[in-house]
């Protein structure tokens, strides 16, 4: 059989097309994509990150000419992100043999058999349920119609049909529209099954609580995401619901963190022009961040602090001299190991460590520490860890 023979017939009815929107999704998939959970119970970040890839798979496939596959993906991410939710929603005693009989792919319930496991037996997804009707009744009627596609019911949905060279000349606006409108049905579905494992996308989109919430894994989901795929009246339901509710409040009473210390927390960011700000509120932080705090406070030489191997960096307004942007945690564990400990040579610019609480911590620095710096940065740090020593005695 000859190649021409071959490639005419992998490509006799496959017509290629482009979403010119196809960068926009990619970035709005990101919303789902960056939405990990804290939750340790289960995988649940892990079908995030499944469903999230289906979704992928579905727009590149579709510009492949496989519009069939495409639809797939789609119906697949859905089924991912119920799959998640039963995980996740069924009663302590029963989770662990369901997520074990999936894990081996033994014998484990369809689609049909969870949705209803899960109205009956599902405390988080029977609340969400009763509460957002619409939604419910919406991603039922989005699969029926994505069924046909995958089942490929009516010649529309053949390749043979609808590329056929007699319909290969016809303008594809509408398929293309169509696709894109199953498209976003599919996001918005899979962003609100998400919601299922914990309300955190949705409630850190609001400041005051974000503030007053602990270090958060999860990326609240931006507010055009929700407005385009989800819909206010949707998320005003889903914050009625019992997890959303009880996790609101659990929270909302803890003391509001200030900017600078929100940043310190959130994005490992000190600037000594808001100490003002950061040291009252250290109670509220770690205390690998309270040393890191305490370290650039005592000095103002201090451009970065290294923590925890280098699996933490902690950045100041003061910019390093170093002009390597990447870094080997090897190198740290070196630093520590050295009789010297201060005043190292690293690049461009110096490394010295200090230890507190048992813990190693490289002070990146331009220029030389001289006796006195390095006095008052051992100073604040042995009086630190004088205080948390007896409260633990406490």
């Amino acid at each position: 059989m000859s190649d021409y023979y071959i490639e005419f017939h992998k490509k006799e009815f496959i017509r290629p097309l482009e979403l010119s929107n196809k960068g926009k999704y990619y970035r709005d998939i990101a919303n789902i994509d960056h939405s990990f959970s804290g939750r340790i119970d289960t995988m649940i970040n892990t079908f995030i990150m499944e469903a999230a890839q289906q979704l992928i798979n579905s727009i590149e496939l579709f510009e492949m000419g496989y519009f069939d596959c495409a639809y797939y993906s789609l119906r697949s991410a859905v089924d991912v992100s119920t799959t998640m939710v039963f995980l996740t929603d069924m009663p302590d005693e029963d989770r662990d043999k369901y997520l074990e009989d999936w894990k081996d792919t033994k014998h484990f319930p369809m689609q049909g058999q969870i949705l209803k496991m899960l109205s009956d037996e599902g405390d988080v997804f029977s609340d969400m349920k009763e509460n957002m009707p619409t939604f419910f009744n919406e991603a039922k009627e989005l699969c029926q119609k994505l069924n046909k596609y995958v089942h490929k019911q009516g010649l529309r949905h053949f390749y043979v049909s609808r590329n056929h060279p007699i319909n290969m000349k016809k303008p594809q606006d509408v398929f293309i529209s169509n696709f894109e409108y199953f498209l976003k049905k599919c996001i918005g579905v899979v962003a609100v099954m998400r919601l299922a494992g914990d309300p955190f996308p949705i409630l850190l989109m609001d400041e005051d609580f974000l503030l007053r919430c602990f270090d958060s894994m999860t990326e609240a989901y931006t507010q055009e995401f929700v407005d385009e795929y989800i819909g206010k009246d949707t998320v005003e339901e889903y914050k009625r619901t019992s997890l959303c509710e009880g996790t609101y409040y659990a929270i909302i009473e803890n003391e509001k963190k200030s900017y600078a210390t929100f940043n310190v927390m959130k994005h490992w960011l000190i600037d000594r022009k808001e100490m003002a700000d950061i040291l009252p509120q250290l109670h509220l932080l770690s205390t690998v961040d309270v040393v890191s705090v305490l370290l650039v406070n005592s000095c103002n030489k201090i451009a970065k602090v290294h923590a925890n191997g280098g699996l933490m960096m902690f950045h100041t307004e003061l910019e390093t001299n170093r002009k390597e942007l990447s870094w080997n945690s090897m190198d740290f564990i070196e630093f520590a190991k050295n009789a010297n400990k201060y005043n190292q040579q690293y690049d461009e610019a110096y490394i010295s460590v200090f230890r507190c609480l048992n813990d190693d911590y490289c002070a990146e620095h331009n220029e030389l520490l001289d006796d006195e710096d390095i006095a008052k940065i051992i100073g604040a740090l042995k009086e630190y860890e004088e205080k948390q020593i007896e409260q633990e005695k406490n």
